[in-house]
């Protein structure tokens, strides 16, 4: 990552340069860092749109789960067009469309006692936002082990906390809160809801602990617990400290069971509006999806939209044997129309697997 910041670089970040305590020297700590965000969801969406926007060299973002409909009310990274793709690579696409002087990894899968270490170890600090208490837990342990800090939040309902863990300057997840609550322990946002744009507000405070982490101005929330209530409209500040009598962990195997059982794995979308099969007609006679239109690959790269123009339905739901060919499809033909074009995720493969062989 170069030293130094370009005329264009420049012209984007005016608004910091002229900042007392950011200048020159923090939008080039900002440029070279790297930063690990552990979910694109309703906290990620403000996070990764806010460290994007402000120009932070290097983000990885991780997550294994696809774009729902119901996401969109608070998940504001992600677009219509983007339902049944991953959450990962629609993050990916919006910061590209953002700010292209960026670089930005996406990683499809959970954090888990594998991977997280070496994940945490390539970041100069992470920002959890996922909305489950194993992963809070490994990212904390993850955090103390390595010696990165850890900004963390988390919202439900109409209430939001955040703190930052810090091994190297202060008090750790575990120092507040010791023990794993039960995943019950409070309603998810399917069944409790969540007021959408409490993780923006949420969001937005976390990006800004991160930033002000990286560029060194101002007082970060380590020791801290910030507590909001959005319907009240009222903040409460908590102060607490490291417990002496507090082993810190040095391997994360007391996680691999409870991170194991924390969530399902991601399942396949069902198809929306009109099917669409791009396989080859050899393929097909193995088994199709009930009601899909056979339109091979091959057609659609020769004729362009002409081949889809004639099949009826606002929206279309196209898929092949495991999503990549249906991606392709979709990117030849999407500037030619305004329907609403959509890759089924793992495509024929794990349509069957979810719902037993047909034909």
């Amino acid at each position: 990552m170069s030293n130094s910041l370009s005329g264009a670089e420049r012209s984007r970040y005016a608004r910091h340069l002229t900042l007392p305590g950011v200048g020159e020297e923090g939008q080039l700590k900002l440029k070279q860092a790297r930063v690990l965000v552990i979910g694109a969801g309703g906290l990620g969406s403000p996070i990764l749109n806010y460290l994007g926007a402000a120009g932070v060299g290097h983000i990885t973002v991780i997550d294994d789960d696809l774009v729902e409909e119901s996401n969109l009310q608070r998940q504001t990274i992600h677009r219509m067009a983007d339902i049944g793709r991953p959450k990962v690579d629609s993050a990916r696409d919006a910061l590209a469309r953002l700010n292209p002087f960026i670089k930005v990894t996406p990683l499809r899968e959970r954090l888990t006692p594998d991977n997280a270490l070496a994940l945490f170890r390539d970041h100069d600090l992470a920002i959890d936002g996922t909305d489950n208490f194993a992963t809070r837990y490994l990212s904390n342990d993850a955090a103390e082990i390595t010696g990165t800090p850890l900004v963390w939040g988390t919202i439900s309902q109409f209430q939001g906390q955040l703190s930052i863990f810090d091994p190297n300057a202060g008090p750790m997840l575990r120092d507040l809160f010791p023990d794993i609550p039960p995943a019950d322990a409070i309603p998810s946002c399917a069944v409790g809801g969540i007021f959408g744009a409490l993780a923006g507000m949420i969001g937005a405070m976390l990006a800004i602990e991160a930033l002000k982490l990286i560029t060194g101005v101002g007082r970060p929330a380590v020791g801290k617990l910030l507590l909001v209530d959005a319907l009240q409209a009222s903040t409460r500040e908590l102060s607490f400290e490291r417990d002496p009598a507090r082993v810190p962990p040095r391997t994360l195997t007391h996680l691999r069971e409870v991170c194991a059982t924390a969530t399902p794995a991601p399942t396949t979308p069902e198809p929306r509006g009109t099917l669409i099969d791009v396989r080859t007609p050899e393929e097909t006679a193995a088994g199709t999806i009930p009601g899909a239109l056979l339109v091979p690959l091959v057609d659609i790269e020769e004729r362009g939209w002409a081949a889809l123009s004639d099949i009826p339905g606002d929206t279309l739901t196209l898929y092949c044997q495991s999503g990549i060919r249906s991606e392709r499809a979709i990117k030849l033909v999407e500037r030619e129309t305004k329907k609403h074009l959509l890759s089924l995720q793992g495509g024929f493969v794990a349509w069957r697997a979810q719902h037993g062989a047909t034909s």
